[in-house]
């Protein structure tokens, strides 16, 4: 549990390297044998832009297969946070297409189009890089990796934190057809359809498509009914041609379309002493004509009232092609990446019947990228050299009106990017056991800012003060454009040492970059043209991959400690256009330690068990020139994360196979702002009013596959998520003391169930 100062004794750090060193003691030691066993499967990722061993590669990543997936429903990166150590992955406040995803403590929780992500998400080696639109589904995933830690040599532009990895499935040389539908409570209903079309000449295709369709989780009073719905649908067409023997050609357009009703936002907390409360004279400022203090309550509600349409929509369309060819020990990749997507959101921020405060963002995006890779050997030497370009597009507009309307913005605000990077990756083995590798990433980038900011009418004092009394009121006039550089070298070093055949060493240090930039939620013209600087991050770590007892046991661990300079922190104001300042107020250290373990106990049950263990606090945080780094709350950080589960086989016969998958996941309470822990900023924001409490949460599947049916098999999945109903709130907003305290929690979804069937041709 977190206490108020975040902090932990270095007896506490001792304590977790005693447990990574035993473990890897005893483990060393293990030599069961059982005839009856069954090996567990070798893990095959490209984290190092190469096709090896997951127990090869120096450094954390979490790999998970097509079946895992499949048969936890997941089609999209939500979901992996109950699997992988260190990891979250959160519905932004709002919005359930938006992700802030964090790795080790790192993490962007500003949702705007302007922001860099801290951990960078591919599709098919296609950088995407913004919250708004992280979360879709993907048709057809071969598989997902989870790269812990910086990744800034071989993937560059932020993945300060870590990088995300999907991988469809390529076309097959054979045709072949798969179709499953599904049905669950809420009235849930989904359909999924692979078809292969095999080779045809030197040409192979594959198609698949997605969708779903759900009511809400939320009913509601006000006009749309119902929240937290799910409409979505999403396709991928893949196709392969052999140019010639040595040369392929895959090219794939990715789909995805949603258009649903967005979280509930719903009232858990007013100040007291604010507008809200009856028994403040400040109360017949705001709160006698919208007595929002009559709809707070601080555990879930299923039926509420609104007064606004709200809705969530996200559009994304996306083209990949690349080109590989072999050459004479090495192999040439050509990556070209196109991605558009159309977002936008109507929401009723206050999750009441009254009209407090209404936004709407709409945002078009577009990126393109082109990088060339060769991939290689020479001699004992193993290499990866390669050259990256990249450059985007996007423009928000954001309307806002408050209080019936008294209170309205004009918001807008746009950005462009242009970044170029060249990288070169060497390893070379020192003697039989002994591997060095060392690599370096060069970066330079180019960020535009575009803003506007006019009040068209405000009842606030102190915006009428602003004005003169006079509206509309230019803050930020249109056509306000600001442009910078930024530039940056990466390296990384690391040292690997082969135990012996089923034990791996390894040491590494790397730097992480995520390049600086301009708020475009900024509320003045000095905020707007004023960048901020890239954040960085030096990180060592030491890690052991084991693979014991005749394979049936798999256990991977790893101590790092993160030093974080010029962290880029976004805080919220809720004045102006819920306007937010930007600043490289902190400095931090995140020490830690992770844990992933597989064992087949025997041939019928496969057991799997995550841990992470964080240690987070700031070394520095400047606010005015103060540094109140021992009273701020580091965000999206909780101190322990835990996963446990297991596949067992209940049945193989003439019937057909059944199989039981129970997973549980735990984890601590955390901040998820960096707001004051003791007392109040000036914006009178305290962590503790947006502390996530420790929750845990169960899945499971029942599976009965190679169902006799005519003269077909079949599948049947009977799954639930959170099946024990668990109530937590997973993210917040607070709007401070100007605006009451008026403080929004976004709950998790509860308990989902459905069954499904599947058959292959």
């Amino acid at each position: 549990m977190l206490s108020k100062s975040n902090v932990l004794s270095m007896d506490s750090i001792y304590k977790k390297a005693c447990v990574f060193g035993l473990s890897i003691a005893v483990s060393g030691g293990m030599n069961v044998s059982s005839a009856s066993a069954q090996a567990l499967d070798e893990i095959v990722v490209t984290a190092q832009k190469r096709e090896e061993s997951l127990q090869e590669v120096a450094a954390a990543v979490s790999a998970y297969s097509s079946d895992f997936l499949e048969e936890r429903q997941m089609s999209s990166i939500s979901g992996l946070e109950k699997y992988t150590p260190n990891l979250r992955i959160t519905n932004a406040p709002n919005n359930g297409t938006a992700a802030q995803v964090a790795i080790r403590g790192g993490v962007t929780i500003n949702p705007a189009i302007t922001w860099e992500t801290t951990v960078g998400m591919y599709l098919n080696g296609v950088y995407i890089g913004k919250t708004q639109g992280g979360i879709f589904d993907v048709a057809d995933v071969e598989r997902m990796e989870v790269l812990r830690g910086p990744q800034g040599t071989l993937y560059g532009r932020n993945t300060l934190a870590g990088a995300i990895n999907v991988v469809t499935k390529k076309p097959s040389d054979e045709s072949g057809l798969s179709a499953e539908i599904g049905f669950g409570n809420y009235n849930r209903k989904h359909a999924k359809l692979k078809m292969d079309i095999g080779q045809t000449g030197k040409l192979r295709t594959k198609i698949s498509a997605y969708m779903i369709n759900r009511d809400g989780v939320v009913e509601s009073t006000g006009p749309d009914g119902e929240l937290e719905d799910k409409d979505q649908v999403s396709a991928i067409a893949a196709f392969s041609y052999d140019l010639t023997d040595d040369v392929v050609i895959d090219y794939s357009y990715d789909y995805s379309n949603t258009s649903q009703t967005p979280p509930y936002s719903q009232p858990v907390r007013v100040s007291a002493g604010g507008i809200w409360d009856p028994a403040s004279p400040f109360y017949a400022f705001g709160g006698a004509f919208f007595p929002l203090d009559q709809h707070v309550f601080a555990d879930r509600q299923e039926n509420v009232q609104l007064d606004n349409n709200v809705q969530e929509k996200s559009k994304i369309k996306g083209h990949s092609l690349t080109i590989e060819a072999q050459l004479d020990n090495a192999v040439f990749k050509s990556i070209t990446g196109i991605r558009d997507m159309e977002w936008s959101d109507v929401l009723d921020l206050d999750g009441s019947p009254y009209f407090i405060a209404h936004t709407s963002r709409f945002t078009d995006f577009e990126s393109k990228s082109q990088e060339f890779q060769l991939v290689g050997s020479r001699g004992d030497i193993n290499y990866v050299v390669g050259a990256y370009y990249y450059t985007d597009d996007a423009y928000t507009n954001n309307p806002q009106q408050y209080f019936g309307g008294g209170v309205s913005f004009d918001s807008q605000y746009g950005s462009e990017t242009e970044a170029y990077a060249v990288y070169a990756q060497l390893d070379y083995p020192l003697s039989d056991q002994l591997t060095v590798k060392g690599g370096l990433r060069y970066t330079e980038e180019e960020k535009s800012i575009v803003r506007t900011n006019i009040a068209l009418a405000s009842s606030d004092p102190t915006t009428i003060a602003a004005c003169l009394g006079t509206f509309p009121c230019t803050f930020i006039p249109a056509g306000t454009t600001a442009s910078t550089e930024f530039d940056d070298v990466s390296p990384e070093l690391s040292f690997e040492y082969a135990y012996n055949d089923d034990i791996n060493l390894y040491a590494r240090f790397a730097k992480g970059f995520k390049s600086g930039g301009f708020n475009g939620e900024a509320g003045s013209i000095g905020e707007t043209t004023s960048p901020y600087e890239a954040e960085e991050v030096n990180s060592f770590e030491i890690g052991a991959k084991m693979r014991l007892m005749e394979d049936r046991l798999q256990l991977n661990t790893a101590l790092f400690t993160n030093e974080h300079e010029d962290m880029q922190l976004s805080i919220f104001t809720a004045q102006g256009a819920a306007a937010s300042n930007v600043r490289n107020a902190g400095q931090a250290t995140i020490s830690g330690l992770e844990i992933e373990a597989l064992f087949m106990a025997n041939e019928r049950l496969m057991m799997r068990f995550s841990y992470g263990y964080l240690d987070a606090e700031y070394d520095e945080f400047l606010e005015l020139g103060t540094d109140v780094a021992n009273n701020r709350a580091l965000p999206h950080a909780p101190e322990n994360s835990l996963g446990i589960g297991f596949d067992a086989d209940l049945m193989n016969n003439e019937n057909g196979s059944l199989k039981l998958n129970v997973d549980y996941s735990y984890v601590d309470d955390y901040f998820v702002y960096p707001y004051a822990l003791v007392g109040g900023d000036g914006g009178g924001y305290n962590a503790y009013n947006t502390l996530v409490d420790s929750y845990g949460t169960v899945d499971a599947q029942l599976i009965w596959s190679d169902l006799p049916f005519g003269n077909d098999t079949m599948k049947l999945t009977l799954w639930g998520k959170n099946i024990g109903d668990e109530e937590y709130v997973a993210n917040y907003i607070d709007f401070g003391a100007g605006f009451g305290g008026m403080t929004l929690g976004y709950f998790g979804e509860p308990v989902t169930y459905g069954l499904t069937a599947s058959m292959s041709w």
